[in-house]
Protein backbone atom coordinates (compact mmCIF):
# COMPACT_ATOMS: atom_id res chain seq x y z
CA UNK A 1 0.00 0.00 0.00
CA UNK A 2 1.61 3.14 -1.12
CA UNK A 3 1.52 5.74 2.48
CA UNK A 4 2.31 9.44 2.63
CA UNK A 5 3.57 10.26 6.30
CA UNK A 6 4.85 13.62 8.10
CA UNK A 7 8.36 12.58 8.56
CA UNK A 8 7.93 14.25 11.91
CA UNK A 9 5.55 11.28 13.45
CA UNK A 10 9.23 8.99 15.12
CA UNK A 11 9.19 5.22 14.50
CA UNK A 12 6.82 5.41 11.59
CA UNK A 13 8.39 5.25 8.44
CA UNK A 14 9.99 2.26 9.47
CA UNK A 15 7.43 0.39 11.31
CA UNK A 16 5.18 0.85 8.18
CA UNK A 17 8.50 -0.39 5.97
CA UNK A 18 8.49 -3.18 8.33
CA UNK A 19 4.40 -3.84 7.99
CA UNK A 20 5.14 -3.75 3.75
CA UNK A 21 4.36 -0.49 2.82
CA UNK A 22 5.91 1.86 0.84
CA UNK A 23 5.84 5.00 2.51
CA UNK A 24 6.49 8.67 1.33
CA UNK A 25 7.95 10.70 4.02
CA UNK A 26 7.94 14.48 4.03
CA UNK A 27 7.75 17.64 5.94
CA UNK A 28 3.82 18.16 7.28
CA UNK A 29 3.80 22.02 5.70
CA UNK A 30 4.71 20.17 2.36
CA UNK A 31 2.11 17.55 1.69
CA UNK A 32 0.15 18.44 -1.31
CA UNK A 33 -2.72 16.62 -3.15
CA UNK A 34 0.22 15.40 -5.97
CA UNK A 35 2.25 13.48 -2.94
CA UNK A 36 -1.49 11.84 -2.18
CA UNK A 37 -3.05 10.91 -5.21
CA UNK A 38 -1.74 7.58 -4.89
CA UNK A 39 -1.69 7.51 -1.82
CA UNK A 40 -4.43 4.83 0.27
CA UNK A 41 -3.21 6.12 3.53
CA UNK A 42 -2.32 9.33 5.26
CA UNK A 43 -0.54 10.04 8.90
CA UNK A 44 -0.39 13.83 9.77
CA UNK A 45 0.41 16.19 12.14
CA UNK A 46 -1.50 19.80 12.51
CA UNK A 47 0.05 21.50 9.95
CA UNK A 48 -1.75 19.28 7.33
CA UNK A 49 -4.76 19.84 6.78
CA UNK A 50 -6.54 17.72 5.83
CA UNK A 51 -9.68 18.54 2.92
CA UNK A 52 -10.64 18.71 0.07
CA UNK A 53 -8.16 20.73 -1.35
CA UNK A 54 -5.70 18.33 0.09
CA UNK A 55 -7.79 15.29 -0.77
CA UNK A 56 -10.00 15.40 -4.15
CA UNK A 57 -8.96 13.12 -6.41
CA UNK A 58 -7.35 10.80 -4.37
CA UNK A 59 -7.18 7.44 -3.27
CA UNK A 60 -6.79 7.92 0.50
CA UNK A 61 -9.37 6.04 2.39
CA UNK A 62 -7.00 6.05 5.96
CA UNK A 63 -5.73 9.18 7.69
CA UNK A 64 -3.99 9.15 11.33
CA UNK A 65 -3.41 12.09 12.91
CA UNK A 66 -0.95 11.76 15.73
CA UNK A 67 -2.45 14.58 17.86
CA UNK A 68 -4.89 14.70 20.16
CA UNK A 69 -6.20 17.90 18.33
CA UNK A 70 -8.10 17.04 14.89
CA UNK A 71 -9.44 20.56 13.98
CA UNK A 72 -7.25 20.02 10.70
CA UNK A 73 -9.46 17.42 9.36
CA UNK A 74 -12.03 17.79 7.70
CA UNK A 75 -14.44 15.18 9.34
CA UNK A 76 -17.78 15.73 6.82
CA UNK A 77 -15.80 15.86 4.13
CA UNK A 78 -14.03 12.86 5.03
CA UNK A 79 -17.43 11.02 6.11
CA UNK A 80 -19.13 12.06 2.89
CA UNK A 81 -16.05 10.45 0.98
CA UNK A 82 -16.01 7.20 3.08
CA UNK A 83 -12.97 7.88 4.23
CA UNK A 84 -11.82 6.74 7.88
CA UNK A 85 -9.89 8.83 10.16
CA UNK A 86 -8.72 8.90 13.82
CA UNK A 87 -6.70 11.01 16.09
CA UNK A 88 -4.63 9.94 18.75
CA UNK A 89 -6.60 10.77 21.89
CA UNK A 90 -4.82 11.60 25.01
CA UNK A 91 -1.57 10.45 23.82
CA UNK A 92 0.26 13.07 25.51
CA UNK A 93 -1.54 13.58 28.18
CA UNK A 94 1.30 13.22 30.55
CA UNK A 95 3.32 16.04 28.93
CA UNK A 96 1.34 18.54 29.16
CA UNK A 97 0.51 17.57 32.77
CA UNK A 98 4.39 17.73 33.01
CA UNK A 99 4.18 20.95 31.45
CA UNK A 100 1.56 22.87 33.51
CA UNK A 101 3.11 20.93 36.52
CA UNK A 102 6.46 22.84 35.58
CA UNK A 103 5.24 25.95 34.64
CA UNK A 104 3.27 26.81 37.75
CA UNK A 105 5.93 25.01 39.51
CA UNK A 106 8.53 27.67 37.50
CA UNK A 107 5.84 30.90 38.53
CA UNK A 108 5.39 30.02 42.05
CA UNK A 109 9.38 29.91 42.60
CA UNK A 110 9.79 32.96 40.77
CA UNK A 111 7.03 34.77 42.48
CA UNK A 112 7.70 33.67 45.88
CA UNK A 113 3.90 32.31 45.88
CA UNK A 114 2.88 28.72 48.06
CA UNK A 115 0.26 26.86 46.00
CA UNK A 116 -1.39 25.55 49.01
CA UNK A 117 -4.92 27.07 49.59
CA UNK A 118 -4.86 28.92 45.83
CA UNK A 119 -7.71 28.15 43.62
CA UNK A 120 -7.53 26.20 40.38
CA UNK A 121 -9.62 27.07 37.24
CA UNK A 122 -9.85 23.71 34.92
CA UNK A 123 -11.64 25.25 31.53
CA UNK A 124 -12.02 21.51 29.65
CA UNK A 125 -12.03 18.58 31.75
CA UNK A 126 -11.06 15.74 29.68
CA UNK A 127 -8.15 13.44 29.75
CA UNK A 128 -5.67 15.84 30.42
CA UNK A 129 -8.14 18.55 32.27
CA UNK A 130 -9.04 15.69 34.73
CA UNK A 131 -5.41 14.81 35.17
CA UNK A 132 -4.18 18.64 35.99
CA UNK A 133 -7.03 18.64 38.31
CA UNK A 134 -5.70 16.24 39.79
CA UNK A 135 -2.48 17.14 40.38
CA UNK A 136 -3.95 20.64 41.61
CA UNK A 137 -5.88 19.02 44.56
CA UNK A 138 -2.69 16.39 45.04
CA UNK A 139 -0.65 20.04 45.42
CA UNK A 140 -3.40 21.35 47.99
CA UNK A 141 -4.97 23.53 45.63
CA UNK A 142 -9.32 24.24 44.95
CA UNK A 143 -10.26 23.28 42.02
CA UNK A 144 -12.97 24.36 39.89
CA UNK A 145 -14.20 22.91 36.78
CA UNK A 146 -15.69 24.32 33.75
CA UNK A 147 -16.81 21.46 30.74
CA UNK A 148 -20.38 22.67 29.68
CA UNK A 149 -20.51 19.93 27.32
CA UNK A 150 -19.64 17.35 29.77
CA UNK A 151 -22.27 19.33 31.84
CA UNK A 152 -25.01 18.58 30.05
CA UNK A 153 -24.29 14.89 29.80
CA UNK A 154 -23.30 14.24 33.57
CA UNK A 155 -25.63 16.94 35.19
CA UNK A 156 -24.36 20.07 36.36
CA UNK A 157 -22.96 18.61 39.84
CA UNK A 158 -19.27 19.25 39.53
CA UNK A 159 -18.97 21.91 37.01
CA UNK A 160 -19.22 25.44 37.47
CA UNK A 161 -19.17 28.67 34.64
CA UNK A 162 -16.79 30.01 33.35
CA UNK A 163 -17.77 33.42 34.94
CA UNK A 164 -17.17 31.69 38.39
CA UNK A 165 -13.81 31.11 37.15
CA UNK A 166 -12.91 34.21 35.95
CA UNK A 167 -13.97 36.12 39.61
CA UNK A 168 -12.96 33.28 41.78
CA UNK A 169 -9.59 31.29 40.47
CA UNK A 170 -5.96 32.61 41.22
CA UNK A 171 -4.85 30.52 38.27
CA UNK A 172 -6.71 29.31 35.08
CA UNK A 173 -5.85 26.68 32.61
CA UNK A 174 -7.50 25.91 29.28
CA UNK A 175 -7.46 22.21 27.95
CA UNK A 176 -10.92 21.90 25.79
CA UNK A 177 -10.55 20.83 22.01
CA UNK A 178 -11.07 23.61 19.66
CA UNK A 179 -14.43 24.39 17.87
CA UNK A 180 -16.17 26.79 16.20
CA UNK A 181 -19.53 25.43 15.41
CA UNK A 182 -22.54 23.48 17.84
CA UNK A 183 -23.40 24.47 21.08
CA UNK A 184 -20.62 25.33 23.20
CA UNK A 185 -17.95 26.49 20.70
CA UNK A 186 -14.23 26.68 22.04
CA UNK A 187 -13.09 29.68 19.88
CA UNK A 188 -11.97 32.90 21.51
CA UNK A 189 -13.67 31.37 24.79
CA UNK A 190 -10.96 33.83 26.74
CA UNK A 191 -12.16 37.06 25.01
CA UNK A 192 -12.33 40.54 25.75
CA UNK A 193 -15.26 40.44 28.17
CA UNK A 194 -13.33 37.20 29.81
CA UNK A 195 -10.56 39.21 29.85
CA UNK A 196 -12.47 42.35 31.70
CA UNK A 197 -13.98 39.73 33.95
CA UNK A 198 -10.85 38.11 35.89
CA UNK A 199 -10.76 39.40 39.33
CA UNK A 200 -8.22 37.01 41.01
CA UNK A 201 -6.31 35.86 38.39
CA UNK A 202 -2.61 35.37 38.83
CA UNK A 203 -1.37 33.04 36.42
CA UNK A 204 -3.33 32.36 32.99
CA UNK A 205 -2.28 29.22 30.89
CA UNK A 206 -2.91 28.17 27.17
CA UNK A 207 -1.51 24.70 26.12
CA UNK A 208 -4.92 23.74 24.16
CA UNK A 209 -4.91 25.22 20.92
CA UNK A 210 -4.54 28.95 20.13
CA UNK A 211 -7.67 30.35 18.98
CA UNK A 212 -9.19 29.45 22.26
CA UNK A 213 -7.58 32.74 23.86
CA UNK A 214 -8.09 35.39 21.44
CA UNK A 215 -4.74 36.95 21.48
CA UNK A 216 -5.50 40.16 20.26
CA UNK A 217 -7.68 40.64 23.10
CA UNK A 218 -5.35 39.22 25.35
CA UNK A 219 -2.81 41.42 24.55
CA UNK A 220 -4.84 44.78 24.46
CA UNK A 221 -5.90 43.73 28.13
CA UNK A 222 -2.20 43.13 29.42
CA UNK A 223 -1.08 46.44 27.53
CA UNK A 224 -4.10 48.03 29.91
CA UNK A 225 -2.58 46.68 32.71
CA UNK A 226 -3.81 43.41 33.96
CA UNK A 227 -1.52 41.80 36.12
CA UNK A 228 -1.90 38.32 36.17
CA UNK A 229 1.05 36.22 34.50
CA UNK A 230 0.04 34.47 31.40
CA UNK A 231 1.78 31.24 29.67
CA UNK A 232 1.26 30.71 25.95
CA UNK A 233 2.38 27.54 24.58
CA UNK A 234 -0.36 27.68 21.55
CA UNK A 235 -1.16 30.98 19.65
CA UNK A 236 -3.69 31.85 17.14
CA UNK A 237 -1.84 32.57 13.58
CA UNK A 238 1.21 29.42 14.50
CA UNK A 239 3.62 30.13 13.34
CA UNK A 240 3.40 33.41 12.86
CA UNK A 241 3.32 34.51 16.21
CA UNK A 242 2.48 38.26 17.17
CA UNK A 243 6.11 39.69 18.56
CA UNK A 244 4.65 41.86 20.85
CA UNK A 245 2.46 39.23 22.81
CA UNK A 246 5.35 37.07 23.01
CA UNK A 247 7.74 39.49 24.66
CA UNK A 248 4.59 40.47 27.48
CA UNK A 249 3.85 36.93 28.22
CA UNK A 250 5.71 35.44 31.30
CA UNK A 251 6.68 32.28 29.23
CA UNK A 252 5.74 31.55 25.91
CA UNK A 253 6.69 28.43 23.75
CA UNK A 254 6.56 26.87 20.24
CA UNK A 255 3.71 24.41 20.87
CA UNK A 256 5.71 21.80 22.64
CA UNK A 257 3.57 21.14 25.72
CA UNK A 258 2.78 17.32 24.44
CA UNK A 259 6.69 17.05 23.06
CA UNK A 260 7.47 14.17 24.93
CA UNK A 261 9.58 10.95 23.84
CA UNK A 262 6.62 8.77 25.62
CA UNK A 263 3.82 11.02 24.25
CA UNK A 264 5.57 10.69 21.27
CA UNK A 265 5.41 6.66 21.11
CA UNK A 266 1.83 6.69 22.46
CA UNK A 267 0.74 8.69 19.59
CA UNK A 268 2.85 6.99 17.03
CA UNK A 269 1.15 3.23 18.49
CA UNK A 270 -1.98 4.68 18.36
CA UNK A 271 -2.52 5.53 15.09
CA UNK A 272 -0.62 2.41 13.77
CA UNK A 273 -2.86 0.38 15.87
CA UNK A 274 -6.11 2.25 14.33
CA UNK A 275 -4.22 1.74 10.73
CA UNK A 276 -3.35 -2.11 11.66
CA UNK A 277 -7.21 -2.81 12.74
CA UNK A 278 -8.42 -0.99 9.69
CA UNK A 279 -6.14 -3.33 7.60
CA UNK A 280 -6.81 -6.26 9.23
CA UNK A 281 -3.90 -6.73 10.55
CA UNK A 282 -2.86 -9.05 13.36
CA UNK A 283 0.79 -9.30 13.59
CA UNK A 284 3.05 -7.67 16.15
CA UNK A 285 3.60 -3.59 15.61
CA UNK A 286 7.15 -3.34 14.94
CA UNK A 287 7.75 -0.92 17.25
CA UNK A 288 10.71 -0.13 18.89
CA UNK A 289 10.73 -0.83 23.33
CA UNK A 290 11.58 2.80 24.76
CA UNK A 291 14.64 2.86 26.64
CA UNK A 292 15.24 4.77 29.82
CA UNK A 293 16.40 8.48 30.29
CA UNK A 294 20.19 8.49 30.94
CA UNK A 295 20.47 8.93 34.57
CA UNK A 296 17.42 7.51 35.40
CA UNK A 297 17.36 9.10 38.75
CA UNK A 298 16.30 12.24 40.12
CA UNK A 299 17.96 13.40 43.49
CA UNK A 300 15.44 16.44 44.62
CA UNK A 301 13.97 17.90 47.68
CA UNK A 302 10.19 18.18 46.55
CA UNK A 303 8.56 17.20 43.99
CA UNK A 304 8.57 20.44 42.52
CA UNK A 305 12.25 20.73 42.52
CA UNK A 306 12.35 17.46 40.69
CA UNK A 307 10.26 18.05 38.03
CA UNK A 308 12.28 21.47 37.62
CA UNK A 309 15.52 19.52 37.54
CA UNK A 310 13.71 17.30 34.38
CA UNK A 311 11.92 19.63 32.38
CA UNK A 312 12.63 23.80 32.54
CA UNK A 313 9.70 25.46 30.56
CA UNK A 314 12.11 29.05 30.97
CA UNK A 315 14.95 27.58 28.52
CA UNK A 316 12.00 26.75 25.89
CA UNK A 317 10.49 30.30 26.48
CA UNK A 318 14.21 31.95 26.12
CA UNK A 319 14.25 29.99 22.84
CA UNK A 320 11.26 31.37 21.54
CA UNK A 321 11.61 35.42 22.67
CA UNK A 322 15.22 35.26 21.34
CA UNK A 323 14.02 34.04 18.01
CA UNK A 324 10.29 34.53 16.79
CA UNK A 325 10.63 33.24 13.28
CA UNK A 326 12.10 29.88 14.29
CA UNK A 327 8.82 29.10 15.76
CA UNK A 328 8.37 26.18 13.37
CA UNK A 329 11.88 25.51 13.15
CA UNK A 330 12.11 25.46 17.32
CA UNK A 331 8.61 22.86 17.49
CA UNK A 332 10.24 20.15 14.50
CA UNK A 333 13.31 19.80 15.66
CA UNK A 334 12.34 19.60 19.41
CA UNK A 335 14.21 17.57 21.55
CA UNK A 336 11.77 15.13 23.14
CA UNK A 337 12.57 16.02 27.06
CA UNK A 338 11.17 12.92 28.91
CA UNK A 339 8.43 12.21 31.55
CA UNK A 340 8.74 12.21 35.27
CA UNK A 341 7.34 8.80 35.37
CA UNK A 342 10.05 7.33 33.44
CA UNK A 343 12.60 8.66 36.26
CA UNK A 344 13.04 7.55 39.75
CA UNK A 345 12.58 10.19 41.98
CA UNK A 346 15.08 9.93 45.05
CA UNK A 347 14.12 12.91 47.70
CA UNK A 348 16.43 14.03 50.42
CA UNK A 349 16.16 13.98 53.87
Amino acid sequence: MNVVIDEKIPYLKDALEAMGHKVLSKPGVAINASDVADAEALFVRTRTRCDASLLNGSRVRFIGTATIGYDHIDSAYCADKGIVWTSAAGCNSGAVLQYVQSVVYSWAKDRGVSLEGLSMGVVGVGVIGSKVAAWAREAGMQVLLNDPPRAQREGGAGFVPLSKIARECDIITFHPTLSSMGEFPSYHLADAGFMASLRKCRLLINASRGPVVDNKALLEAMERGMTCDVVLDVWENEPNVDEHLLNKVYIGTPHIAGYSAEGKMNATRQVLEAFASFLGYDGKLPLPAMQPPCPDAVRASSLADALLQIYSPQIDSLGLKENPSAFEELRNNYMLRREPTSYKLLYKK
